[in-house]
């Protein structure tokens, strides 16, 4: 039950990020939306730089962990994080000097990386000290302060600045919120110690999270090529909205998925048989093959409705000309970043996911490039970036296919099926009212006999 509820908040986690999107894209002007796009999108970017390594680290090491090791590991975990926190403000305060973005707004998305990344850090030592529970609903109130900080500071003022502030003050909360829930046991260590501690964490955690860094540069830099075609106009706030909106589903997905299932993985991996490992790796592909599938059918049917009520007017056409093509990359770039990097994880194969990352880089930069040079749409551009991930991921495959947890295909097809299913739902009108309902009754059948036959919520109960 425990997981049920789990996944449950990062549902909850999505549709309040999806509703924040929505909503700030019609309290702030296009020119504020695109500046605050790409400040946002730009603070997660130093995040991941700046902490990723250690919740990589902390995620493989705390997971297999022996219990007299854990608390002395917090510490050490903790200690990193807090050095990391302070060379991202020192060494961002002295890049912010060649940016063209207000200062304002740039001293706001250096706060937001530091907040996000000591909050995201604190979490996942909650969740690994078996508080999954309390983990989930900090996550969930994170959500709720995020999304009503960020709307009072669109409502107050109207910019920029005041709805990063207004996020801003979302993590402050939920950080307060987490250290007041629970105080993850933690003992103090020797410096010879801790730094012992923290070269074990750098070797396989800074190159991992290089790997992470370069994947999440694909869609920064994907969106500078395009909205440097486009300029800050009513289609490039659309496109913003389709880049910052379609990758929330996937991403939170995939984090309640690692939530849930990747520390058992790991912990077979290194205690248990080769068969109880390979065995409980299936599982966890299973899952995230599935429900991502259905997912993006999900999005290519129903997204379109919702648009027509929630995104501005000026922006409508950008958006839905770009929200499928969006989707489709999101969903490879997704699976490339998190499905096929799980056994190179387990197996600390950090040097070939830098390689695997920067491959997709390079490919996805020079397809996009090429394809706005000729005057391709940008859906056209987001395509050639999602060719370039696909091949991407068929190179990198060797690693997974040895490891041999093969999914259940006869499974994955009928997830393909259910796919197409609801995405062709997005063909029907949706008035009047009984439509839609219609839809949305058949989508969620379609959705829960592929959680049946994949034995999902089975998976959920076990918790």
């Amino acid at each position: 039950m425990t997981r049920l509820l789990a996944m449950a908040g990062y549902v909850y986690q999505s549709a309040a990020a999806i509703i924040l999107i929505f909503a700030i894209s019609h309290l702030l002007p296009a020119a504020d939306y695109t500046n605050f796009s790409l400040a946002l999108a730009s603070s997660q970017l130093l995040c991941v730089l700046m902490f990723e390594w250690l919740q990589l680290a902390g995620l493989r090491f705390l997971a297999a962990a022996r219990e007299n090791d854990t608390a002395r590991l917090r510490w050490s975990l903790f200690a990193a994080g807090l050095s990391s926190a302070a060379v991202l403000v020192v060494v961002g305060s002295c890049a912010s000097l060649a940016s063209a973005l207000p200062r304002g707004i740039i001293a706001l998305g250096l706060g937001i990386s530091v907040l996000q990344g000591l909050t995201d850090l604190y979490f996942l030592s909650v969740r690994l000290s078996d508080r999954l529970g309390i983990a989930s609903s900090l996550l969930a109130l994170r959500a709720t302060a995020l999304l009503a900080g960020a709307v009072a500071g669109g409502v107050i003022s109207g910019t920029a600045e005041a709805t990063l502030l207004g996020i801003a003050t979302g993590h402050a909360l939920g950080l307060l919120a987490g250290l007041a829930a629970y105080r993850t046991p933690m003992e103090r260590t020797s410096f010879q110690t801790m730094l012992a501690d923290w070269k074990d964490f750098s070797r396989y955690g800074m190159l991992a999270a290089g790997a992470s860094v370069i994947h999440l540069s694909v869609p920064v830099l994907l969106r500078v090529i395009v909205i440097g075609r486009l300029g800050a106009t009513g289609a490039g706030a659309g496109f913003s909205i389709a880049l910052d909106l379609l990758q929330r589903p996937f991403w939170v997905l995939n984090a309640a998925i690692h939530t849930v299932s990747y520390p058992e993985v790991v912990n077979d991996f290194e205690n248990g048989s080769s068969a109880q490992s390979a065995q409980s790796a299936r599982r966890m592909f299973e899952f995230m093959i599935c429900t991502t599938l259905v997912l993006l059918g999900g999005l290519i049917g129903f997204i379109p409705d919702a648009a027509r009520i929630l995104v501005p007017q000026a922006s409508l056409d950008g958006f839905l000309e770009t929200a499928p093509t969006v989707a489709a990359f999101y969903f490879l770039h997704t699976h490339l970043q998190a499905t096929i990097a799980v056994v190179p994880h387990l197996e600390k194969l950090a040097t070939r996911l830098v390689v695997v990352a920067a491959g997709q880089l390079a490919l996805v930069v020079c397809f996009a490039l090429v394809a706005t040079s000729l005057g391709v749409s940008p859906r056209g551009a987001v395509g050639c970036a999602a060719a370039a991930t696909l091949a991407t991921i068929l190179v990198a495959l060797g690693p997974t296919l040895r490891f041999e947890a093969f999914p259940r295909w006869p499974l994955v097809m009928q997830a393909f099926l259910a796919a197409i299913l609801i995405g062709s739902l997005g063909a029907m009108p949706t008035e009047p009212a009984t439509w839609l309902a219609g839809k949305i009754v058949l989508a969620a059948i379609a959705t829960a006999i592929i959680g049946w036959r994949g034995d999902f919520l089975m998976l959920a109960r076990r918790g």
